[in-house]
């Protein structure tokens, strides 16, 4: 029987505040990047019960940062004046036209990544990155990218994306990331599911 998702929440709380998790111990010097799954039909449940698990953290003396990717890119369209031309244009445009332009202005390892990178170099004391957002900035940005272009500035700390679908292994095709559980995202073997985490008693 699947656990709820209170219960993954309850888990997840566990496994991010012990000084096991934070000490990045049992991971064997690897990536310490994490990937929370989570049914997409869950979502809205995981936006009320993610506000209170980043503020009890906050509250026990954990520092963390919470980036909603969906956010950033808003930010850094909106900061380099393109956002009202975009949205303007959006009815005019195709599909395709506009996840082009959208990509172009929020390229992961030229916009995104440096954006995160500066936000991380503010906080020193940084010990938990936590990414959220992923299904809304698809199919513009794409989870796997993401994460091979982030362990260039976020390697000292656990980063943990929460994740809309699957993170599962399978014969052939290795680790993969399957957003909303149907589309293949492509392999991607660095991170760990945080659901498999265990703790040392």
């Amino acid at each position: 029987m699947k656990d709820s998702i209170e219960q993954k929440f309850e888990h997840l709380r566990k496994v991010v505040e012990s000084k096991q998790f934070l000490g990045k111990e049992g991971i064997m010097n690897e990536v310490p990047f994490f990937i929370f799954p989570y049914s997409p039909k869950e979502e809205n449940q995981v936006q009320e019960l993610s506000r209170p698990l980043f503020s009890t953290l906050e509250k026990n003396g954990v520092n963390i940062l919470q980036i909603n990717l969906f956010d950033l890119c808003v930010d850094l369209i909106k900061g380099r004046g393109y956002w009202e031309k975009l949205v303007s244009k959006e009815s005019a445009l195709q599909k395709k036209q506009l996840k082009d332009q959208i990509q172009n202005l929020t390229q992961v390892d030229a916009k995104i990544v440096p954006a995160i990178a500066k936000r991380i170099e503010a906080d020193s004391n940084l010990q938990i990155l936590f990414i959220t957002g992923v299904g809304l900035v698809y199919p513009f940005m794409r989870s796997h990218n993401l994460l091979n272009n982030l362990q260039k500035v976020a390697k000292d700390f656990p980063t943990v994306m929460f994740f809309p679908g699957e993170y599962t292994f399978t014969e052939g095709r290795g680790q993969s990331l399957d957003l909303f559980g149907i589309l293949n995202e492509d392999k991607y073997y660095r991170a760990f599911n945080i659901e498999e985490y265990k703790l040392q008693s």
